[in-house]
């Protein structure tokens, strides 16, 4: 009788197993699927806008709408570059992208470097004054910057683009959380060796914070790529202009070429493309790694 009802007990539990794993891929295959409608709702306007580039005027409008181009051309490519400089408008979006990526993470992270690894009196009140400057939005202190720079003759310059937010809160906020982490021992061992402090941030910090650095650079550089506003301001002749501001200025009085908006929309996109995918690892790895402890 015992055995009967162990029997009976261990089919019931079996049977709940069951139901329960049958929930479980039940509740797997709905939040796929979702999620994939969400993906192709997201993708869908960049397919739409590449499949435009490569369309004629007069395809763009055709109704019914054609996802993809019938005939596909290279004339919006050739009539862009033949009528608007956007190869030197290309160039001087890496440029000042690159450079203020590059100027950014090197005082972001020295920045950081002294707010995680020294004690000097006031440092916790200073850092809590430097997080209060992430409330203050940039326009506030637009017009002011623009008078200064007007005044050492910076306008239409590129290093008025690079130089601001060079050292910003939120780049040493970010750096800080994980230089904190490191442990304080590999620091003294260099000292004991004779290393300077300048030398152990070159040697030793930086390339453990190599993650970080990477996330916060893939931040910098879309920031800076993407950035409209005050380029659009700043800058004033048309080769100056960043690729962003350029296919603003594409816009005519009388007529609007979505076709040359497109191409170099297009253009425009596919530098972060490339740069998100050869990077993403050690994206995804410092963004974890990064600012999770304080």
């Amino acid at each position: 009788m015992s055995l009967k009802v162990s029997s009976h007990s261990l089919r019931e539990k079996r049977l709940k197993l069951r139901g329960e794993k049958k929930k479980m891929h039940l509740k797997k295959t709905l939040v796929y699927f979702f999620l994939i409608l969400i993906s192709v709702a997201m993708v869908m306007p960049l397919v739409w806008m590449f499949s435009s580039a490569f369309k004629f005027r007069a395809e763009i409008f055709s109704y019914p709408p054609t996802l993809f181009a019938k005939n596909p051309t290279l004339s919006s490519f050739f009539s862009l570059f033949d009528q608007y400089p956007f190869d030197r408008n290309l160039f001087n979006s890496f440029f000042i992208s690159a450079s203020y990526t590059a100027l950014a993470l090197f005082f972001c992270s020295l920045a950081a470097f002294g707010f995680a690894k020294y004690q000097f009196p006031g440092r916790d009140y200073l850092f809590l004054l430097l997080l209060g400057t992430l409330i203050v939005p940039f326009h506030v202190t637009m017009i002011p910057l623009y008078v200064f720079y007007r005044k050492i003759g910076w306008i239409n310059k590129f290093w008025g683009l690079i130089f601001p937010g060079m050292a910003n809160a939120f780049g040493i906020f970010f750096m800080r959380q994980y230089l904190i982490k490191i442990p304080d021992d590999f620091l003294d061992s260099a000292r004991i060796d004779g290393c300077s402090e300048f030398k152990i941030f070159l040697g030793i910090i930086l390339p453990i914070a190599r993650p970080a650095l990477t996330g916060l650079g893939i931040i910098f550089f879309m920031g800076s790529w993407n950035n409209f506003l005050w380029p659009l301001i700043i800058l004033k002749s048309r080769e100056m202009l960043t690729a962003v501001v350029a296919i603003r200025q594409l816009q005519g009085v009388l007529r609007v070429p979505y076709d040359l908006i497109m191409a170099a929309s297009a253009l425009t996109v596919i530098p972060l493309i490339i740069l998100f995918l050869v990077l993403q690892k050690q994206f995804i790895a410092g963004i974890t790694k990064g600012a999770i402890k304080g």
